[in-house]
């Protein structure tokens, strides 16, 4: 096995250039070639002639190039790259939108001999691919390539030719197959109808000829199935051993206080839904056992997380602990403290606020009141995990956001304690895929009901030349009394974007409004204190209009407000989208959001508003928004922990998913540390990858 992880460098026909290109695609070691799978196939076995070949399906076709070049397209004259080829039936083109301008024009020289394939549509009566799978075909080219198979199409990265990849696969392959070995025992693969996983691999670099070429492309092939499902297993193998773990480890236990907890119930301004009591319930059970509580608390915007949150503080409060939030922004932070502070006031429990905005002698105040435990419950940003913090006794840490903070600063404020328990929170609904891959290890409550007399906010799209039908209604809503948020993508005009920006856009509301009415900016380069004045003044109802960046995306609670207008909404993703939103809508009144958009709408920013209008169920919009985005952009792939999959897709592959976590975690409830006979292929795969074969789990 140890083979496998020899540098690709030492693999026949690469060195050290070519070892740095393949490692940009993260191909450092021989396992990571071999495990480097085709994305989709070229079918050599059907090639025909233009005449004769209909559109409206993947083909492939050999031509020879006539003409190629820079082109311009439209009124806009948009640059495009044109082939124009031929073979001895007629004519088709090849257009390119994206394209290296000095590499193309070297590799379509008229004459050269090229294998196009992919859909392939008619333009203006002639035959067309746009941005095809292409082959550039020699003199030796009447053998294995050109002959009746099926061609592999890896991803590439700049410098590296198809052919050239795919010889050193092959070479790699030849040398290396013998250290690659199947991980299941036998009546494992015939439980979960899997074939052997190095014939698999096999069959993915060189399909068998009669394989069928749609299924292979889109990733529905008995082969396929084995990679996928093994890349989830191991996976979902690590995090159910990790939760094993951690359901081992001694933590706190805290005694449920009756007593507090009705008091917290008369000192709210509400009564709780059904799912906030139902949650607060789960929570209790895990505070109450002897180790760690480790939940994610999922929620739609509106939902009341925090108050199921406090519940928990005020609940290892009464226990003698401390409690900790933390936020990602100092507005949510403070909305977070205004919300707490004033319930937390009528139960007699202190509680600060820490950010970097507070400073001096306050600062060194809050740094005492948490080292003495004077300050029982501390809200705040990632200033709360500073060197200088340092807590008497933190029994609860609780994250708000929590995809907007990296594994180490997580980590850091865990670490502020002695095995305190966790409580994560996300107002980003997380669809249930992503939520098994990425904590798996973590016990899931969702707040699936919206507090009484909630009205469903009505979403409608104007066009940008209907301003003065929404100015109409913004001022109907003033006379009636409420509030209204303009929301702008920029804060300042900018010559290279044609935008309309928040600081020009706030004084022509002005104008609009004015005196009538007050006009206030808000955005995230304003001073802290210049930012809390703004917000006061809009939550007192002084201010009635308030123009913003998505800075008030989170963190900002006016029940008073009723609508909610989007500039350039084609600008934002679903989720700002549906947290925008989530700002109006609070109160008994009902409220709008309007989403203005300028131009021309490409076909995904049409689908994405769309759902905003179909739907306010925020678990719905996450599901469509990881299918437009995928998961890395859908939660951020800088911090979101998402393993980099060879094959496997969140969105395609959900029922294998399902199925291998289920058999993942059925074997370490009954065999915790894989010391079974029958599990000690999966105890060696774990210890010789270093956890996951496919992808690291962060």
């Amino acid at each position: 096995m140890s083979q496998l992880y020899t540098s690709v460098q030492y693999v026949k026909g690469v060195g050290p250039h070519i070892a740095a290109l393949l490692e940009k695609r993260g191909i450092r070691t021989v396992s990571d070639l071999i495990l480097h799978l085709p994305c989709r196939y070229i079918d050599r076995r059907r090639i025909a002639s233009i005449s004769d070949t209909p559109v409206g399906k993947e083909r492939t076709i050999i031509a020879e190039v006539v003409t190629s070049g820079v082109a311009f397209l439209g009124r806009k004259r948009k640059r495009i790259f044109e082939v124009i080829a031929k073979d001895e039936s007629g004519c088709l083109e090849a257009k390119w939108f994206h394209f290296n301008q000095s590499y193309m024009p070297k590799l379509f020289r008229k004459g050269t001999r090229v294998l196009f394939a992919g859909e392939l549509t008619e333009y203006n009566g002639m035959k067309q691919f746009v941005h095809p799978e292409i082959e550039i075909l020699g003199e030796d080219d009447d053998s294995f390539e050109l002959g009746g198979c099926l061609l592999p199409i890896y991803p590439l990265t700049e410098g590296l030719s198809q052919r050239l990849l795919r010889k050193i696969v092959k070479n790699a392959w030849e040398k290396y197959e013998k250290c690659l070995l199947n991980p299941y025992p036998n009546n494992f693969l015939k439980r979960h109808n899997l074939m052997d996983f190095k014939k698999a691999v096999s069959e993915l670099h060189l399909p068998p000829k009669d394989a069928d070429f749609d299924l292979l492309n889109t990733y529905r092939t008995e082969q396929h199935h084995t990679v996928i499902f093994t890349e989830f297993f191991f996976l979902e193998l690590a995090l159910a051993i990790r939760k094993a773990s951690i359901d081992k480890e001694k933590g706190l236990s805290f005694e449920f206080n009756e007593g507090v907890y009705k008091s917290l119930l008369a000192a709210l301004p509400f009564e709780l839904t059904s799912a906030q009591k139902r949650v607060i319930g789960e929570i209790k059970q895990d505070m109450s056992r002897v180790h760690p509580m480790n939940r994610l608390l999922q929620g739609d915007v509106g939902s009341g997380k925090t108050i199921v949150a406090l519940a928990a503080a005020v609940q290892a409060v009464a226990n003698g602990y401390q409690a900790v939030f933390m936020a990602p922004t100092e507005i949510l932070a403070e909305q977070h403290y205004r919300t707490i502070a004033a319930i937390a006031e009528k139960l007699q429990i202190p509680c600060a606020l820490l950010t970097a905005g507070v400073k001096g002698k306050m600062r060194d105040e809050i740094y005492k009141g948490i080292e003495s435990g004077a300050i029982p419950i501390l809200i705040g940003t990632h200033a709360v995990i500073q060197q200088d913090v340092k807590f008497a006794k933190l029994g609860l840490a609780i994250i708000d956001e929590q995809h907007r903070f990296g594994v180490i600063q997580r980590q850091a404020l865990h670490k502020k304690g002695v095995k305190p328990d966790v409580l994560v929170m996300t107002a980003t609904p997380i669809p249930r895929t992503l939520a098994m891959t990425l904590y798996g290890d973590l016990e899931i409550s969702v707040i699936d009901e919206m507090p009484k007399g909630r009205k469903s906010i009505i979403t409608r799209i104007y066009k940008d030349s209907e301003h003065e039908k929404l100015y109409g209604g913004i001022r109907t809503e003033l006379e009636r009394g409420h509030q209204i948020y303009v929301v702008y993508p920029l804060i300042e005009e900018s010559e290279k974007i044609d935008l309309k920006d928040a600081t020009e856009m706030s004084k022509r509301l002005a104008e609009i409004f004015s005196p009538q009415w007050r006009v206030e900016l808000l955005h995230g380069r304003m001073s802290s204190e210049e930012k809390e004045r703004v917000m006061n003044e809009f939550k007192s109802g002084k201010v009635h209009i308030l123009a913003a960046t998505s800075v008030v995306e989170v963190g900002v609670d006016v029940p008073n407000a009723t609508v909610m207008a989007i500039e350039h909404s084609e600008r934002f993703g679903l989720a700002q989208l549906h947290q925008l939103r989530g700002r109006v809508g609070r109160g008994d009144a009902q409220s709008f959001c309007i989403m203005i958009v300028g131009g021309r709408l490409s076909e995904e920013s049409r689908r994405r508003l769309n759902i905003m209008v179909e739907t306010t169920d925020g678990f719905k919009i996450a599901e469509e928004d990881l299918s437009i985005r995928g998961p890395g952009e859908f939660l951020g792939t800088r911090q979101s922990g998402i393993p980099e999959f060879k094959l496997a897709n969140l969105v395609r592959d959900v029922g294998i998913l399902q199925k291998a976590r289920q058999a993942a975690f059925e074997i370490i409830a009954n065999d915790p540390s894989l010391g079974l006979l029958q599990n000690r292929l999966f105890a060696e795969h774990i210890k010789n990858s270093g956890g996951v074969e496919f992808g690291k789990v962060a």
